[in-house]
């Protein structure tokens, strides 16, 4: 007992000093404090008395409803010169519109306010909801916090808002708080006050007023204020110690405002059922007196049935004006109210000095809000510039930094990306989860099961693991998260017979619900049900991205506040805003208009442009359609032929492996010493090295089709056999033995007569034969066991047609001279054609965001998704450039930037970067420098391959140019 009441001494006293290191600070006070003062007192000496007692009002308006509704407004203002207008549901056009005819009705400059807790989208429709605060408080970087809370500053600035009435500094220590719940920051009150803090002082910097709310703490309530009286029946101890923490670190930061709320406190105010807003003692004593704060004191609105119920109309105002309140919020009769306290005030209840302390604090805020210069709004782009990419940017490192990881037994997190396990979702609550099921697709083949169908445990049982989301709509903070009695037993009954990762886009408090967490392995707590927060919570599950939330409430006793595991991403795309990967969008978004010019010039009918950086995707976009007869529009999982990229993704995959097991060695290996059949020729001494260095002195490329076409039927048929076995396009088979030809040309080949670098498809011709002899499988087959299986990669495949739909497959050309057909599915290179469609150097097809993941795994070494396929030290051989001092700037398959003005980049990049085109107009490149990935694919040679337009405008490496010049650095 002694130590108890020790403590309390101390902690009373500590108030009072604190207090006392706060009693200079005013944060109405303007940088300019002598032109303040100035045009404040000019203005409080031009009112009447009762028109200095309307300043103390502001009135509610909701542009949405109509001219009877917002005329109400105009006529307060015209006739008694209110001060201020509280804008509720509506729009943002409207509401400017408004804004500025109420503004221009005004004699003194209206403060205009809003609750924009989580941005304008809290009231107005055609705005952006940024995450609640419930959200935020999961967040370990308070710096986020404040980003968001800049962002909505913003938002309130640009549409002349001047006070937001945020943030929240409730602490949630009630899940059953039906009012508070998401808009708090959590049951921590340091975390709390920090993420208030922050909150607050990012609105400041975006020059809008702040405000502390629901002063002295709503959040410990099981009651709704605006329907009746809620009590806290804490100890004043408790209260001071807890409640009031929040509240005190704000003013000592500067908060302009505080909001009273409407609460029954016995132990702050003695008289019974007397609310806190007009509390003599709570608003002045201890609010003013002991705790302070020169900043606006705001009543919360006078309408709400936990005050209103007191006293009548009028009479209700008045007593919050004598309990030391300066802004009377929503009356619900302001002339009466005015009439009240002009009665008062000539009755001597209150005095000059007393009315000029409120008035001119609200006139100090209106100074410092930017009143005294402007009060208009300019409804030019108004809509645009509140939907800015910013917007996103933001949301997205909120989410990403407050999704919490609550529980991961046996480390089930990360998902390993084992292709051969079967996965399955199932969609719990009342919301939408296609965005989830979306991203989960694009790292595992995840079947959609239903509520009935995983109610039977025959339908599980071929399901390795179950992924469940619990999906509650967004669209407001109140919504009950409570999972209903047919949810719980789901969950308990898969959980029994599966692996089970648990997400619940909704309150953490959902959580609570569970009848048991003992066999859920994974809990992954995501807040909300946003596309976003959905898409992360993918990424997140499967390792493209790390986790860092804590828990900012408590979940019963098994999982306390602060509880979160940390993970860290795997290499593995993830996706992310380009802001947030240090790209000025400005410059970023100039690929649009690239990409503009290539489909007006007719460079190419369709194309797809991904780049990533950092292991995640910031640009993926689909232009165009397959043909310029605009029938199938290009998508994400449109098919192209990749031409020489082959050479890259499928070939040299392969090659360093070989070159890992010793079957080679790249650096001094002969041709001769591999291949018993060139031992004899003039290619045996040809290294490696040289060869795919492009520096050996082969042909460029050998045209072995034009040898067919004098005596086309002796070498094709449109039937398959034995005889005519090799299908060269569309029911066209080319002669059995017509591979040996083809080798045996190569073989017996000319050497060009100097040695110089002329690059050259024939070392991929010779390569890979003897690939296929060490591993004793066909190349397709080796590039599919060895990387695409295991990396997922489904939509890089050889022999498209065997895994994709004709429409999917994007034509390579009309082919008029040979193949006499539109060649689409099989591969567009005449030679590899004639080897059966697939050759050392042409024959692959895929999709950008396949081809940038093989272009990853180089970028990291050889890792993807946590598995080494290749040592980094075999990827650094093969990016040399072993000729440079020759003017060869190639590296061993591996095209390198050039060495001087003209080449494959846009010269913008080190020599450390690699990749390739394809003749097709495709073109992927990677800088590990930068750790940037680009990935340009298109069918540019369709409907005819001498439509050069693409290369001559070398707008693929102009695209390069801007993505580097949009790079912002560190």
């Amino acid at each position: 007992m002694i130590n108890t009441k020790f403590s309390w001494i101390f902690l009373f006293t500590c108030f009072f000093i604190c207090a006392e290191t706060i009693a200079q600070i005013n944060p109405l006070l303007a940088e300019n404090e002598k032109a303040q003062q100035k045009w404040v007192d000019s203005v409080y000496q031009s009112l009447s008395t009762k028109e200095k007692i309307a300043q103390l009002f502001m009135v509610d308006v909701f542009s949405e409803k109509d001219d009877k509704h917002t005329n109400k407004a105009k006529f307060l203002i015209e006739n008694y010169g209110i001060g201020g207008i509280i804008f509720s549901k509506g729009g943002p056009v409207r509401q400017a519109k408004l804004n500025n005819t109420y503004q221009n009705a005004s004699k003194v400059p209206l403060l205009i306010g809003m609750d924009a807790e989580w941005g304008l989208a809290m009231r107005l429709d055609s705005t952006f909801a940024f995450p609640w605060n419930m959200t935020l408080g999961a967040i370990q970087n308070p710096e986020i916090v404040q980003k968001v809370g800049y962002q909505i500053g913003k938002h309130n600035k640009r549409l002349g808002v001047h006070i937001n009435f945020a943030p929240v500094a409730d602490l949630n220590t009630n899940p059953q708080n039906p009012i508070i719940g998401n808009r708090s920051f959590g049951e921590n009150k340091v975390r709390v006050a920090n993420n208030a803090i922050a909150f607050m002082q990012g609105m400041r910097d975006a020059g809008v007023l702040s405000n502390a709310k629901h002063f002295p703490g709503h959040g410990d309530t099981s009651q709704d204020s605006h329907k009746t009286l809620p009590s806290i029946e804490f100890t004043e101890e408790r209260i001071r110690e807890v409640e009031l923490y929040p509240f005190h670190k704000l003013f000592e930061a500067g908060v302009h405002s505080v909001m009273v709320a409407h609460l029954n406190v016995p132990s702050l105010e003695t008289k019974s059922g007397l609310p806190t807003t007009l509390s003599q003692k709570v608003v002045t004593n201890l609010l003013q007196n002991e705790l302070q704060f020169k900043g606006l004191i705001i009543t919360d609105a006078l309408n709400m049935k936990g005050v209103s119920q007191y006293s009548k109309p009028g009479k209700v105002d008045l007593d919050a004006f004598l309990a030391g309140n300066d802004v009377l919020l929503i009356s619900e009769d302001i002339p009466q109210a005015i009439e009240e306290i002009h009665a008062a005030y000539v009755d001597e209840v209150f005095s000059e000095k007393r009315l000029a302390n409120s008035v001119k604090k609200i006139l100090m805020a209106k100074y410092l809000a930017g009143l005294h210069e402007n009060r208009l709004v300019n409804t030019k782009h108004l809509y645009e510039d509140l939907h800015t990419i910013e917007n996103e940017a933001i949301e997205e490192l909120a989410f990403q930094n407050a999704i919490t990881l609550v529980k991961n037994d046996m480390a089930a997190l990360p998902i390993l990306n084992n292709h051969k396990e079967k996965m399955a979702y199932l969609k719990l609550g009342d919301a939408d989860g296609q965005a989830f099921l979306n991203r989960l697709n694009t790292y595992h083949q995840i079947d959609q099961i239903s509520l009935k169908e995983a109610s039977n445990k025959n339908n599980l049982e071929k399901y390795d693991q179950v992924i469940i989301g619990y999906h509650v709509s967004n669209s407001n903070p109140w919504k009950s998260y409570a999972l209903s009695k047919s949810d719980k037993e789901i969950i308990d009954f898969i959980s029994e017979n599966n692996r089970v990762y648990l997400v619940n886009f909704s309150s953490p408090y959902a959580l609570s619900d569970l009848q048991s967490y003992i066999n859920t392995e994974v809990i992954l707590q995501a807040y909300q049900n946003t596309e976003i927060a959905q898409s992360l919570a993918a990424q997140m599950l499967f390792g493209a991205k790390p986790i860092s939330g804590k828990l900012p409430v408590s979940i019963r006793n098994s999982f306390p506040e602060g509880t979160g595991l940390q993970t860290k991403a795997i290499n593995l795309f993830g996706y992310a805003n380009p802001i947030n990967k240090n790209f000025n969008y400005s410059i970023f978004s100039k690929i649009d208009s690239i990409a503009d010019e290539i489909l007006a010039e007719k460079m190419a009918p369709g194309f797809q442009i991904l780049v990533a950086k950092e292991n995640e995707i910031v640009y993926q976009k689909n232009f165009g359609y397959h043909t310029y007869e605009r029938k199938i529009p290009v998508t994400s999982n449109s098919i192209y032929d990749l031409a020489s990229l082959t050479k890259i993704l499928g070939t040299l995959p392969i090659l360093m492996l070989a070159q890992e097991q010793a079957y080679l060695d790249i650096e001094t290996s002969k041709l001769g010493d591999i291949l018993e059949e060139y031992k004899s020729t003039n290619k045996a001494n040809l290294s490696l090295k040289r060869l795919f260095s492009h520096y050996a002195g082969l042909q460029s490329w050998i045209p072995f089709y034009k040898n067919t076409l004098d005596n086309f039927d002796t070498y094709y048929q449109p039937n398959y056999s034995e005889e005519f076995s090799i299908p060269v396009a569309s029911q066209l088979f080319l002669r059995t033995d017509y591979k040996d030809s083809i080798y045996k040309e190569i073989k017996n080949s000319e050497l060009l007569n100097k040695q110089e670098y002329k690059y050259s498809d024939l070392p991929f011709y010779i390569i890979k034969p003897y690939l296929e002899n060490i591993y004793g499988k066909p190349i397709n087959q080796l590039a599919k066991s060895f990387f695409y299986g295991s990396m997922q990669l489904e939509n890089l495949r050889y022999f498209p047609l065997n895994y994709f739909k004709l429409e999917q497959i994007v034509p390579s050309e009309n082919d008029l001279l040979w193949r006499k057909q539109i060649v689409q599915g099989t591969v567009h290179d005449q030679g590899a054609a004639m080897l059966g469609g697939v050759g050392g150097h042409a024959g692959l097809f895929g999709n950008a965001e396949d081809v940038a993941k093989i272009m990853m795994m180089y970028n990291t070494g050889g890792n993807y998704a946590g598995k080494q396929y290749l040592l980094p030290e075999t990827i650094d051989k093969f990016n040399t450039c072993y000729y440079c001092d020759d003017e060869v700037r190639r590296g061993i398959v591996f095209d390198k930037p050039q060495l001087e003005d003209l080449g494959p980049t846009c010269g913008c990049l080190s020599m450390n970067s690699f990749g390739h085109s394809g003749f097709t107009g495709t073109y992927a490149w990677a800088d590990p420098d930068e750790d940037i990935i680009y990935v340009f694919l298109s069918n540019r040679t369709f409907p005819d391959a001498n439509n050069k337009k693409l290369i001559q405008s070398n707008v693929r490496t102009r695209i390069q140019e801007i993505i580097y010049e949009a790079l912002i650095s560190d």
